[in-house]
């Protein structure tokens, strides 16, 4: 896949997928290599991947400890943790678009990405809970 050949909403559904791998390494207490797991999925070297796509990965993975207990505040009677793979890493990198970023994402534009990303890889009624979630926490 050459970096100028995807647009800018595959690039966020790799960004989520590559959020997705580094989550379930995460959970299996293993180590793991981002920019591994980013030339597998874009099939790419390091260097050739989209700068954006690597900065949101690695300053969402530098900022999950602060990031997670943000939407915790938000969800009554329930934890982050058990939400699955998918909406966590929909979430993180969401929160990342929104506050780390060097140029940040609106607000809308990323509850609008998310809930889009949730409709085409989670369950019909996930998207609602997403919507709320990150309009509540951004």
């Amino acid at each position: 896949m050459e970096n100028n050949e995807i647009s800018r909403n595959q690039e966020h559904e790799l960004i989520m997928v590559a959020m997705y791998d580094a989550l379930v390494y995460i959970a299996l207490n293993e180590e793991f290599s981002l920019e591994s797991i980013l030339e597998g999925i874009y099939n790419l070297p390091y260097e050739e991947i989209p700068s954006y796509t690597k900065e949101v990965l690695i300053k969402s993975l530098a900022h999950i400890n602060e990031i997670i207990p943000e939407f915790e505040k938000n969800m009554v009677n329930w934890r982050f943790s058990r939400l699955n793979n998918i909406i966590q890493a929909i979430l993180i990198t969401s929160y990342t678009k929104f506050k780390y970023l060097d140029n940040p994402t609106d607000k809308k534009v990323v509850i609008d990405l998310a809930v889009r990303l949730t409709k085409k890889f989670a369950e019909p009624h996930d998207y609602k809970f997403v919507n709320a979630i990150l309009d509540n926490t951004l």
